[in-house]
């Protein structure tokens, strides 16, 4: 019982694993593409992941394997070339997060300090650095990526609260702030639902919760507990940081600060203290939230390379550590230095509503198995298939980049798969 975790520890297993870099890596994304509704995208986005949850839970609770995704596919579909193009689907999504929280910790520490004089050289060598670093942390010690992550939700929770708290205070001083979260700004309800799906990887880290469950207690009783506390809690933070962003600063000046658009939106109450704080605020979460995705990836493509899905190259270990931590950090490094921010968020939405969707599938076809109701698993799973689908044609129109990645990325899993199957 000493391995147990309780349902508070559980429950900040996926705080932390949300509530990471995703939020300041894109918020001002968001917002420039939802403006004034911003909070409602983030909203709409939330409840797929609440719905995604409730799969979850029900998989998990019947299904209480290490792996989580890979084990609940595995469970429907064996180990043939559809699972297996699934499950390196996930490691490839996981990849792209670790770039995507590589991008928002350089374009934080761009702003916080100076080393070549030239911004975007400066971002570049910052997010390129912190993989280096965060892969050394892990091969030199996995029980250090821990005590990182447990300190880092503390401080990003504490001071996010706080940031919420400052800003509806400031709207008491002005409140011809919220005058820009009226209906008339809001953009076009497609829009809305677009830019929810561009952020919805602020939202994919609940899914780690799905690791620990077999270590949870009393597993009948806190497994949806577990879920949905995690989810609904991150669900109204976003939303409220949201009101406070663009409550804060006008949409000129959201777009000129969009990578670092949180620290920006301290500013006008706190002025430069506010903005330094939140900058390092954003650095901690970003950090700890890159050490934690190696480590996760880096187990995630060990255990598909076990179950034949990889090849057995990927058991190899470099420094006492599989060999998929150090992959997973090179091409992390690759993608981050070639694409742009919405790019990057892009496919890793993309990546992730493919992969919930069909989840969510899954729990509708074990239903009977899962002692679920399979009205909410089938809703959960079409919503994630539209959500996609209009992710794919939104972005088409104005980030085709974007598209061509993330449908790339889907197809090379299921080649690299096909090619690997074929030849064993």
């Amino acid at each position: 019982m000493n391995n147990k975790i309780n349902l508070k520890e559980a429950i900040s297993i996926g705080i932390g694993g949300m509530v990471g870099g995703g939020i300041f890596a894109v918020l001002g994304l968001a917002v420039s593409l939802a403006k004034g509704g911003t909070p409602v995208a983030f909203l709409f986005a939330g409840v797929i992941a609440l719905l995604t949850a409730y799969s979850y839970a029900k998989l998990s609770k019947k299904f209480p394997e290490k792996g989580g995704t890979v084990r609940f596919v595995h469970q429907q579909y064996g180990n043939g070339i559809f699972a297996g193009g699934i499950n390196n689907l996930l490691w490839i999504s996981y990849i792209v997060m670790l770039a995507l929280y590589a991008s928002a910790f350089g374009s934080y520490a761009a702003e916080l300090f100076t080393i070549t004089g030239k911004k975007l050289l400066d971002v570049r060598i910052c997010q390129t650095a912190i993989i280096i670093v965060a892969l050394v942390i892990n091969y030199l010690s996995v029980s250090l990526v821990s005590r990182i992550e447990s300190v880092a939700v503390i401080i990003k929770l504490f001071i996010l609260i706080a940031f919420i708290a400052i800003g509806f205070y400031g709207f008491s001083l002005h409140p011809e702030h919220l005058q820009q979260l009226k209906p008339s700004n809001w953009e076009a309800p497609f829009l809305l639902i677009s830019g929810g799906m561009v952020i919805f990887v602020a939202y994919e880290g609940f899914e780690l919760i799905a690791n620990s469950i077999s270590d949870l207690k009393n597993r009948e009783q806190n497994t949806e507990k577990a879920y949905f506390g995690a989810v609904g809690f991150v669900v109204v933070l976003y939303v409220l940081i949201a009101i406070v962003t663009v409550g804060s600063l006008t949409f000129d000046k959201i777009a000129d600060a969009k990578d670092y658009v949180l620290a920006q939106a301290a500013a006008p109450t706190l002025g430069q203290i506010g903005f330094t704080i939140i900058t390092i605020t954003a650095l901690i979460s970003t950090f700890s939230a890159i050490n934690a995705t190696i480590l996760g990836s880096g187990r995630v493509n060990y255990d598909i390379a076990e179950d034949q899905e990889l090849p057995k190259y990927f058991c190899r270990k470099f420094l006492g550590k599989p060999i998929g931590f150090l992959i997973t950090a090179i091409l992390s490094i690759v993608l981050v230095n070639l694409f742009n921010l919405q790019s990057i968020s892009t496919a890793g939405s993309a990546g992730f509503l493919l992969i919930f969707g069909l989840v969510n599938y899954i729990g509708f076809k074990k239903h009977q198995e899962l002692k679920s109701k399979k009205s909410i698993h089938l809703i959960a799973s079409i919503l994630c298939f539209v959500a996609f689908c209009t992710l794919i044609v939104q972005q088409y129109q104005t980030n085709k980049m974007g598209v061509i990645i993330a449908v790339s990325i889907i197809l090379f899993c299921f080649i690299m798969e096909w090619s690997y199957k074929s030849i064993t």
